[in-house]
């Protein structure tokens, strides 16, 4: 590669096709689905090594400290996180990072990627990658088009000016425009043809082109999101955009802005696996079904099942499915999916439904995220509240009190470092501390693996927000969670 390539990975989209899995609190790109790796940690090490610079993410605020974990995980260092103060869709989001990045390296090639898809040969995507390079260096738009294998109308599709060669190499060639997406006889007569791609999101381009792109087609989206850059905020080692100006950009995607309207395209057509997992249909036909069109996974027993996916998420549950056909069935311990495989794209209305009625299922998972581990109800109560608490090596919660609970804490696994009032000791497995209302208190976890307690709430109000702040490692604000 003549310059490296600097990933911007999108990583801002609630997922909620994949409830109940994938939740608001808790989205797709950092679930496990297929592997040991999020989705998120598997497209940052694809847009890594020889080649590529350290990646850029742009991110919500609510999963900053999930980004850095798990790009921890993954032994990846991010080169910037910036934080949308809301969802814009994908125009503000990457005007952003190519701002970002034009200050720190003006000119560089930037490859912007959504951190939710899958492509099990990384290898291949890199090849297609470095054969757009002299075009996005000629100062094309790039984007890559997938090579269909079905007449799928959930995704818009690519319209190209010749007949990619039989194995539908790398090879750049001019796009001839943007199909939306299209009913399944339309879908059905651009796959028998031939000339079009599925539209995968994936971009390459220079700062200095995509830049021009939005002074020509978007200037008052450009005014605005340099403005959210040059008065951003730094936020430990996040980066903050304004919010004012950020909240006058129109919710609109890149196709739509930018690309629609340009004519320095080109497409690069790309013929190995992909998936953007936009539905438990995905998931269903990206997971080898068996024999009998059967995918399983987790503590579940099928019994003269077909086409079916039955997935248990806890270990402690049995799933079992008999005469199942064309069935999706995903269990949670707080919540169940059942669905003909063909509605699985109706899932998100099942979402907004119980969002409408106040459901917390909707949007929130039982396990609650925090920058020091998490947390799940075991039970809950009148008066009463049972957690399981995880603290990683080496973090602390927040010098905290409480108006309106104590606590009790039993270690079970590790050693707590707990702090109430003057008092510091050492509070190790099966010994516990009790934690009076109104009492200033800290947990910390000064070892090498991880703590976990079980923390028993007693009190007239348990809610998240019952919370003085002191002191926070983390820089959250009064009234934060955790």
């Amino acid at each position: 590669m003549a310059q490296d390539i600097h990933p911007l990975l999108l990583c801002g989209g609630s997922g909620t096709r994949l409830w109940p899995l994938s939740r608001k609190s808790y989205p797709k790109q950092f679930t496990k689905l297929t592997g040991e790796e999020s989705l998120f940690q598997a497209s940052a090490r694809r847009l890594s090594g020889p080649g590529f610079a350290a990646p850029a993410v742009i991110t919500g605020a609510d999963y900053r400290f999930v980004v850095t974990e798990q790009l921890a995980a993954a032994k990846i260092a991010a080169a910037a996180t910036l934080i949308e103060p809301e969802g814009r869709n994908t125009a503000p989001a990457i005007l952003a990072g190519a701002l970002e990045l034009h200050a720190r390296a003006p000119g560089a090639l930037m490859l912007v990627a959504p951190s939710d898809h899958v492509i099990p040969d990384a290898a291949a995507f890199r090849d297609a990658v470095t054969a757009a390079i002299p075009a996005a260096e000629a100062g094309q738009l790039v984007t890559f088009g997938i090579h269909p294998d079905r007449a799928e109308t959930g995704y818009g599709w690519l319209a190209l000016s010749q007949m990619p060669d039989a194995n539908f190499s790398p090879v750049p060639q001019p796009l001839k425009g943007f199909v939306e997406k299209p009913d399944a006889a339309t879908a059905k007569v651009m796959l028998d043809g031939g000339l079009h791609l599925w539209n995968a999101g994936i971009f390459l381009f220079s700062t200095d082109t995509i830049l021009a792109a939005f002074k020509t087609h978007q200037p008052a989206m450009l005014a605005l999101v340099t403005q959210s850059v040059a008065n951003a905020e730094r936020d430990l080692h996040f980066l903050r955009l304004a919010s004012d100006p950020w909240a006058e950009c129109g919710d609109i995607s890149i196709d739509y802005a930018v690309m629609e309207k340009a004519e320095n395209l080109t497409v690069v057509p790309y013929g190995g696996a992909w998936s953007d997992f936009g539905g438990w249909d995905a998931v269903w036909r990206e997971s080898d079904p068996d024999a009998a069109g059967v995918v399983t996974a987790g503590p579940v027993t099928a019994i003269d099942c077909t086409g079916s996916l039955l997935r248990a998420e806890d270990g402690q549950q049995a799933l079992v499915g008999i005469g199942l056909e064309d069935i999706i069935v995903v269990a949670m311990p707080d919540a169940v999916l059942v669905a003909h495989k063909d509605r699985a794209q109706d899932v998100k209305l099942a979402v907004a439904a119980l969002k409408a009625q106040g459901v917390a299922q909707a949007e929130t998972l039982p396990r609650d995220y925090r920058p020091w581990g998490w947390f799940e109800s075991l039970v809950v109560g009148g008066r009463f509240q049972v957690k399981r608490i995880v603290v990683h090596p080496g973090a602390a919660l927040s010098l905290q009190s409480h108006h309106h609970r104590a606590e009790h804490w039993i270690v079970v696994e590790g050693t707590a470092k707990v702090t109430i009032n003057s008092e510091v000791k050492l509070v190790t497995e099966n010994q516990s501390v009790y934690i009076p209302l109104g009492a200033v208190h800290r947990m910390e976890n000064p070892g090498k693996v991880p703590m976990v307690l079980i923390e028993v709430q007693t009190g007239s109000y348990l809610g998240e927000d019952d919370i003085i702040r002191y002191e926070d490692v983390y820089a959250r604000g009064q009234g934060a969670k955790g």
